[in-house]
């Protein structure tokens, strides 16, 4: 018995599951990875998936070497893989995301034996990979919008702290000048980090319950580095606000010791990659590590 293959179909059929899954798996680790490598990874996952058919050899041996090699590609691709751990965490949401939309498609094409033949052609799978993606996307917006715990390196030259951290989505401090997201760390933590005390510092104003405004002291920090479900992020030049008041964590969170609160589109501004400007930020916005000794701004007077 022969098969004919239309390589391009193969293709194309798997660079669009892949994009899905990796869509997915992008979502539940904060949407780190840019759109240009997710589509790189995609491409590379689909052209690992034609190796068994230019290959000779043993069918399965080919097609287990074949899906190790895209899986592998496409993770360290799109993602900037950083150790094992993150790998095999990245990797395990791939396996579940791949069987939960497998399964949910085979099961309905076994639901309508009617629609077989066109549900089993390429467009029908693509669009059919499209719907699964969309409602494993709303399933997954339930399940990972809120707050969740992660420890903090903060570090500027000769100097290192470690915090316990929380991403709140009720954090939406930005500093006014860069318009770049503002993260709140304990006064502890700032006195540890600067033990000689900072003089210059950016006024970063605020909102909060009972209190109708009031203004918080911003200073730029070298480097940040957060590590959150087996997850390593990092990011340089943040901007970190000092609280004279204890932090306190939602209920929910269930932390008492939480010292540092992370701004979520903190994530947002990374993964833009060349972070490009805002329309309010000034083009001689540049300040060192020392955040600019005269470069105190009293953004509440217009």
């Amino acid at each position: 018995m022969h098969y004919e293959l239309y390589i391009d179909s193969v293709f194309f059929l798997n660079f669009m599951m892949n994009l899905y899954l990796l869509l997915l798996v992008d979502r539940s680790t904060l949407r780190i990875a840019t759109a240009g490598r997710l589509i790189m990874g995609a491409a590379t996952g689909a052209l690992c998936a034609l190796l068994p058919f230019l290959t000779g050899g043993p069918g399965i041996p080919k097609l287990v070497a074949g899906a190790a090699a895209a899986a592998a590609g496409m993770l360290y691709i799109t993602f900037s893989v950083r150790g094992l751990r993150m790998f095999l965490k990245l990797l395990e949401r791939l396996v579940i995301y791949s069987f939960g939309m497998g399964g949910a498609m085979l099961f309905l094409i076994r639901l309508i034996p009617g629609v077989r033949g066109l549900m089993c052609s390429v467009p029908g799978i693509a669009g059919m990979g499209g719907l699964f993606f969309l409602l494993l996307k709303r399933f997954q917006k339930e399940l990972y919008d809120g707050d969740s715990l992660c420890r903090a390196i903060l570090y500027r030259p000769g100097k290192k702290v470690r915090a316990e951290a929380l991403i709140d989505s009720g954090n939406s401090l930005f500093e006014p000048i860069s318009g770049k997201p503002v993260c709140v760390v304990a006064r502890e933590v700032f006195d540890e980090l600067w033990e000689s005390g900072q003089e210059g510092f950016r006024v970063i104003p605020y909102h909060s319950i009972g209190k109708s405004h009031g203004i918080l002291r911003g200073y730029l920090l070298p480097g940040l580095i957060l590590e959150a479900g087996g997850m390593e992020y990092r990011f340089t030049d943040v901007y970190v606000a000092v609280s004279e008041e204890k932090i306190s964590a939602s209920d929910s969170a269930d932390a008492g010791s939480v010292n540092m609160i992370i701004n979520p589109r903190l994530f947002a501004e990374d993964k833009k990659g060349s972070r490009r400007r805002r329309q309010n930020e000034r083009r001689y916005d540049t300040e060192g590590y020392d955040t600019g000794k005269d470069a105190v701004q009293d953004d509440s007077q217009g």
